[in-house]
């Protein structure tokens, strides 16, 4: 017999085997010498109240056999069949590869940046030596931007694809099988890096093709029609021209010289709305105890035995315009994300255990294309203009490297100068600035009224141990790539597929992998009627 149970019960049973057992015994009226295998189907923390409960939906199977679930993909040799340039290898170019190869075409797969282990030398030249490679980085390189991040797997884009498809086949990859559970899943920066040189390695096993420090130069177009790539293959200092009649173009949010050259070539592009702002930090300890409703040192331990480190969402409207919370990250650190010379951009990531002392989010403000007014005669880039102007203030103020301006959360709010600072994830170091000078009145006032509510919300939140260090800026691309709904084809010229978040059309691991097999997938529609 197998029979589903949805549970309210307490963190120390959700996560003891034997307590659960009982559990389901108790709620079937089951004799504990009965053979009882549980699979957990589904599970939410409700710390609404201070009586924290787990909610589980799990599948028991009474005097029958459990046999788990095959969940290797279906992958076939493409070695000598029909050709895909993909241009990036951040969630949505490795997932349009993995379809291609589902699909029988064969993915040729072109990132400028370095492989996994190179790129983590880049990345320690960043936070040591304040040095900033532009074409490796914390955005750019093998498994982009998501690899170094908290490896968020929660979406709300349901409808764009098949979410447990994607869960699956990071889960065949490396990723706990949690993932498939946890109603907020992630993976965490330190399993990422593995696990992207396992999909890589999945690729070329079926006969597709990823190309490193190899750096999209020029689109060659004509009739309207994608004919070729240039692509520049730094290792080697020369230029290549591949033949690339479908061209999925999955470059990132940071990819700004892509949105130059589109532009330069006059393809359509769009100014898009996007968020700015500032990441916070507080203690983990302090938002455990807000968030779990403990006091004290050891009620405090008591809950977090069983309970993962605190997280928060946190949304206010101020004036009609939106301040929210993004990419929160419970024990987790504050990365250096600039791409390029004087530039300070912060993002936040966490290790799998999220054990960090810190937690930290992103608070950001929410703007409109009408606040690009005064960068307007740059047509579809006004956007990352604004975005360009406060990176650059950002580095000005703190001190022109990359060392982050920053102020203590109260004092930003009451404009005061903070004497000192309290500690922080940050490792290239933070500097004490009046953020108020970084940010410009707009993002200034609406953060202000924005942390006053979250205190509210949050009583002890709006605190002068939290830090908030700037800036917030790669929330999202301020420039669109259009495509049609009913192809993904770009509207102006064929076999061009814009994708991911670098289109605008993804915010987050899941949905820009969905994403890129949506893509792949109307590409493989024209062929099979083409061909």
């Amino acid at each position: 017999m197998i029979k589903e149970l949805q549970l309210a019960v307490e963190p120390r049973v959700a996560f003891n085997e034997n307590l659960l057992k009982q559990r389901v015994c108790e709620e079937l009226s089951l004799d504990a010498h009965q053979a009882l295998h549980i699979e957990p189907l589904r599970r939410s923390i409700d710390a609404r109240s201070r009586n924290i409960k787990i909610n589980l939906k799990v599948k028991a199977y009474i005097n029958e056999n459990f046999v788990a679930e095959n969940i290797k993909p279906i992958y076939q040799n493409v070695e000598n069949k029909k050709q895909v340039i993909i241009i990036g290898a951040g969630p949505a170019g490795l997932f349009a590869a993995l379809r291609c190869i589902e699909l029988g075409l064969k993915p040729i797969l072109f990132e400028r940046g370095k492989d996994i282990q190179a790129r983590r030398r880049d990345l320690a030249a960043i936070n040591k030596d304040h040095l900033v490679n532009p074409e490796s980085n914390y955005c750019f390189g093998e498994g982009g931007a998501g690899t170094y991040s908290d490896g968020k797997l929660y979406t709300r884009s349901t409808k764009r694809g098949d979410v447990t498809k994607i869960l699956k086949t990071l889960v065949f990859h490396g990723a706990h099988s949690d993932i498939l559970v946890d109603a907020h899943p992630h993976i965490g920066t330190n399993k990422l890096p593995q696990l992207i040189a396992n999909i890589r390695a999945s690729i070329l096993q079926y006969g597709g093709e990823v190309h490193f420090q190899a750096r999209l130069e020029d689109i060659v177009v004509s009739d309207n029609k994608v004919q070729a790539v240039l692509i520049h293959h730094s290792g080697k200092n020369t230029s290549i021209e591949y033949q690339a009649e479908q061209l999925v173009l999955a470059t990132g949010h940071s990819a700004r010289d892509i949105y130059e050259l589109l532009n330069k070539k006059s393809i359509l592009i769009e100014a898009k709305p996007f968020a700015m702002g500032v990441r916070v930090e507080h203690p983990q300890e302090l938002i455990d105890s807000l968030q779990y409703h403990c006091s004290g040192v050891e009620q405090l331990a008591q809950t977090r035995e069983y309970l993962p480190a605190a997280s928060y969402s946190l949304v206010h409207q101020v004036n009609g315009r939106g301040v929210y919370s993004f990419c929160m990250c419970p024990g987790g650190i504050i990365a250096p994300c600039a791409t390029g010379p004087e530039q300070v951009v912060t993002n936040g990531w966490s290790p799998s255990k999220r054990n960090n002392p810190y937690a930290n989010s992103g608070i950001v403000v929410g703007f409109d294309l009408m606040d690009f007014k005064q960068h307007e005669k740059h047509g579809a880039l006004a956007g990352l203009e604004f975005q360009k102007e406060l990176e650059k203030s950002a580095w000005i103020s703190g001190g022109q490297t990359q060392t982050a301006p920053a102020q203590r959360l109260q004092d930003f709010v009451n404009r005061k100068i903070s004497a000192t600072l309290p500690p922080c994830s940050y490792q290239p170091g933070i500097a004490s600035v009046p953020m108020h000078l970084v940010l410009g009145p707009l993002i200034t006032q609406n953060l202000q009224q924005g942390f006053k509510a979250f205190g509210q919300k949050m009583r002890g939140y709006l605190s002068n141990d939290a830090v908030i260090v700037g800036v917030e800026s790669r929330t999202s691309t301020p420039v669109r790539i259009p495509r049609n709904n009913d192809n993904c084809e770009h509207p102006q010229i064929k076999g061009l597929y814009p994708c991911g978040e670098g289109a605008g059309y993804a915010g987050g691991i899941v949905s820009a992998a969905m994403d890129g097999e949506r893509c792949v997938e109307m590409i493989y529609a024209f062929t099979t009627k083409t061909y």
